[in-house]
């Protein structure tokens, strides 16, 4: 029997690298295991054990605060739920360090994306702001949808709700469904783009897509993209009830992509979803 995928988790001490810890230390992935875990150096769980921090059995891994040590240990694959600024700033040391890294963070702006990017030349990638099965059969979903409607006088308009505490918006995965709306009306998300709309704002061009953020309680992740004409409304929405989906897809990258050839990645690459992909 082959030895399990061993996994560095990076930001094991937040909401999403715990609830990976919680699914390592149960039955349900017997082929990967934890090999490291990092957190920011002023985290309160340094020096725990990163199971028990999670509210399981214990994993006999302490939660560190030392990237460059943890990068030194034998793993097989990052699994990266840290910080945009904080990934940004990892890139060239995962790609130095030559291991495969799975970057889930949200709210990367053009120059964190860039470096991912720039990684990505030298280690295989996964880049995804959501790794769940179904946001990602959305994405292929909304893509159809816009190019079927394309021309026929559809306003797309995309609403998200999360919890309290989350910093970003509109949310990554928001944005992911507005680019893969653009790509079926063959436009530059960029141009289009409106967050949210108060006072006199006008009337709604033909080329527009709408991005608006709720935030309150523990709501995990809400997605709505609607495709509204004179006479209907086609709404396609996806709830998470867990945050454990998202982390179930990250493992499930986790045992994909080592071994891949250099390049940037999707979780439509790791689920199968694009044309082509293995």
């Amino acid at each position: 029997m082959s030895r399990p995928v061993r996994i560095l988790l990076v930001g094991a001490a937040g909401r999403m690298g715990q609830a990976i810890a919680r699914l390592l230390a149960g039955p349900s992935f017997p082929g990967l295991a934890l090999a490291a875990a990092v957190d920011r150096p002023d985290s309160p769980l340094l020096g725990q054990d990163a199971g028990s921090a999670a509210g399981a059995r214990p994993l006999g891994v302490k939660i560190s605060g030392d990237l460059d040590a943890a990068l030194a240990d034998v793993a097989d694959v990052a699994v990266d739920f840290s910080f945009h600024a904080a990934s940004a700033a990892a890139a060239p040391r995962m790609a130095a360090a030559g291991i495969p890294w799975i970057v889930g963070t949200t709210g990367l702006d053009g120059a964190e994306r860039a470096a991912v990017e720039q990684a990505a030349r030298k280690i295989p990638v996964v880049l995804a702001a959501n790794m769940s099965v179904g946001v990602n059969l959305l994405f292929a979903l909304v893509e159809q949808a816009a190019r079927a409607l394309k021309g026929r006088g559809y306003d797309c308009e995309i609403v998200e709700r999360h919890h309290r505490r989350k910093k970003d918006a509109p949310s990554g995965t928001a944005l992911f469904l507005g680019e893969a709306a653009a790509q079926g009306f063959g436009w530059n998300l960029k141009d289009v783009a409106i967050d949210g709309r108060s006072g006199l704002s006008g009337e709604r061009p033909e080329k527009q897509i709408g991005f608006h953020a709720v935030r309150g309680g523990d709501i995990v992740g809400d997605h709505t993209v609607l495709f509204a004409a004179d006479g209907e409304c086609i709404e396609l929405s996806h709830r998470a009830t867990s945050r454990d989906t998202l982390a179930i897809g990250a493992l499930r990258a986790a045992a994909w992509l080592p071994g891949r050839a250099p390049a940037l990645y999707g979780m439509r690459d790791v689920l199968g979803l694009t044309p082509g992909s293995p």
